[in-house]
C-alpha cells in the first residue's frame, strides 16, 4: 500500500466516528425539538452536514485509490447513513490498516532474510 492510499484510508477513518456521533446527536436534538423548547437542530444539522460531505469526499477518494469492489464501496457508504455505522467503519478500517502494516513488515523481513 502506498502512502497516498494509506493517508486516504486514514482520513476516512478519522472522519467516520465524528460523523457517526454528529448523526446520533442530530437524532437526539430532533427528539428534543419535538418534546421540549430546546432547538439545536439547525446547529447540529449544519455540523452533521459538513461531516457527512467530508465523509463522502473521503470515501470517494479511498474508493478510487484502493480500487475497492462495488460491494465493499457500497458497504462503506451504507455504513455512513446508519446511526452507528461510522463506528463500525472506523474499526474495520483500523483493522485493515493494522493488517497492511503487518503484511508490509512480513514482506520486508522476508526480503531481508532472503
Amino acid at each position: 500500500m502506498d502512502i497516498k492510499t494509506a493517508s486516504s484510508l486514514h482520513r476516512l477513518r478519522l472522519v467516520s466516528a465524528p460523523e457517526a456521533v454528529s448523526f446520533l446527536l442530530l437524532l437526539v436534538c430532533s427528539v428534543l425539538k419535538r418534546t421540549t423548547e430546546f432547538n439545536a437542530v439547525p446547529v447540529m444539522g449544519a455540523v452533521h452536514g459538513i461531516l457527512f460531505v467530508l465523509y463522502v469526499l473521503f470515501w470517494l477518494d479511498a474508493w478510487n485509490r484502493t480500487k475497492w469492489g462495488l460491494t465493499t464501496a457500497a458497504l462503506y457508504f451504507l455504513l455512513s447513513v446508519l446511526p452507528f455505522g461510522g463506528f463500525f467503519t472506523e474499526r474495520k478500517l483500523k483493522r485493515e490498516a493494522e493488517d497492511a502494516v503487518i503484511a508490509s513488515r512480513a514482506r520486508h523481513e522476508g526480503a531481508v532474510n532472503a
